[in-house]
Parts: C-alpha cells; sequence; structure tokens
C-alpha cells in the first residue's frame, strides 16, 4: 500500500498527481548533488532511511552518488517504532542502524548523517528518528533530505534538501508510491470532495 501523511476524517477523494517517475528522478538527482556540494564530497558521510519508503529512497540516492562520484555510500535503514509518540511502548522493536547489507553494527559515531523520508509533515517522525539515531550513538552532524515538504510543522524541524514542496491543507493527504513495494513511482495529493450544493 502507498504511504500516506495527511488529514482529517475519511472523505471522498479526487486525487491528482504531482510528481511522475520522472520528476522523482529528477528530484533525487538533484538532492545527490545538493548533498556532495554541502558535505564537499561522501567522506564520513552515511544515508539512513526512516522505514519504510525512506529506506528506498535512501538506496536510490545512494546509488545516484555512487553513479556521480564513483564510490559507495552507506545506506542504512532506521526502525523508529519505539520512539513514536503515538504508539504504545508494547509496540517496541529493536533499535539499530541496519546496513542494506545487514551489517546491524554500524556505527553512526562521529559520521554526517542524511536522514531521509518521504514526506516531511508535523516533524514528529523526524523527531523520533533523531531520538533513534542519537540512542545508537553521537553523530558529527544531522541533516534531513524528504522527497516532499507539505508543510504545517508542529516541531521547529526545517529539511536540508527537499525533493518538492507542497503547499496543503489539514485536510489534503500526500500519498507516495514506491516501485520497490508499490509497483510504480508517483506521488499525489487528494484533496477532499467539496460536497454538492443546492437542492
Amino acid at each position: 500500500m502507498p504511504s500516506y501523511r495527511g488529514g482529517g476524517a475519511p472523505v471522498q477523494e479526487s486525487p491528482n498527481i504531482i510528481m511522475d517517475e520522472a520528476a522523482i528522478r529528477r528530484a533525487l538527482t538533484r538532492i545527490a548533488h545538493e548533498i556532495l556540494e554541502k558535505n564537499k564530497g561522501i567522506e564520513g558521510c552515511a544515508i539512513v532511511g526512516i522505514r519504510t519508503r525512506g529506506v528506498y529512497l535512501a538506496r536510490r540516492i545512494a546509488e545516484r552518488i555512487r553513479e556521480i562520484e564513483g564510490s559507495p555510500i552507506a545506506a542504512c535503514e532506521l526502525d523508529i517504532t519505539r520512539y513514536r509518540d503515538d504508539r504504545p511502548l508494547a509496540d517496541a522493536a529493536s533499535p539499530g542502524v541496519v546496513c542494506s547489507d545487514g551489517d546491524r553494527s554500524f556505527d553512526v559515531k562521529d559520521k554526517r548523517i542524511i536522514l531521509f523520508d518521504d514526506v516531511l509533515y508535523t516533524g514528529r517522525t523526524i523527531r523520533a528518528a533523531m531520538d533513534a539515531l542519537m540512542d545508537c550513538g553521537r553523530p558529527q552532524s544531522i541533516q534531513l533530505a524528504v522527497l516532499v515538504d507539505r508543510g504545517h510543522r508542529e516541531l521547529p524541524i526545517r529539511p536540508d534538501y527537499v525533493g518538492k514542496n507542497v503547499p496543503t491543507s489539514k485536510h489534503e493527504q500526500i500519498e507516495v508510491s514506491l516501485t520497490e513495494i508499490d509497483g510504480d513511482d508517483r506521488v499525489m495529493i487528494k484533496h477532499p470532495r467539496e460536497a454538492e450544493i443546492g437542492g
């Protein structure tokens, strides 16, 4: 199922595609170049994707960087289940940063971490991810990359790299689909359908 970040009570919705496969590809390529420019290369850097879709985006960025630089960069995944403020502790999962090669011993200490998620909304997911990272070690810095920033922050969190800024209302939803799990690449905005007026 695609991921959703949004809004109000379930309503009939009319979706619009705001990023297709080509737009997502271009956005990720641009972010890869921006990461390289900001960090003056990849030495001491690692990309950490937040499960689920952030992981696949992190892997794609790592592949773009490898193509550009000719050198690999670590692409890891982070499970933040136990750190979320909307889940009971009974749902807790094991903490840790796991790299794509299955190396659970990956050490974030003194690394420049580029944290990747699909949609930035209230900021609470990112806050949970930062708490999880700090429990895994003390990185030199944490930078934030997102495919879509839809606004409505509840915490003072701002991304360093953004694929697309999409102003939304709280009643709208952003749906991200990725080929690896959903079968295609697209980002859609779903607007609540206006009630019919009149008799």
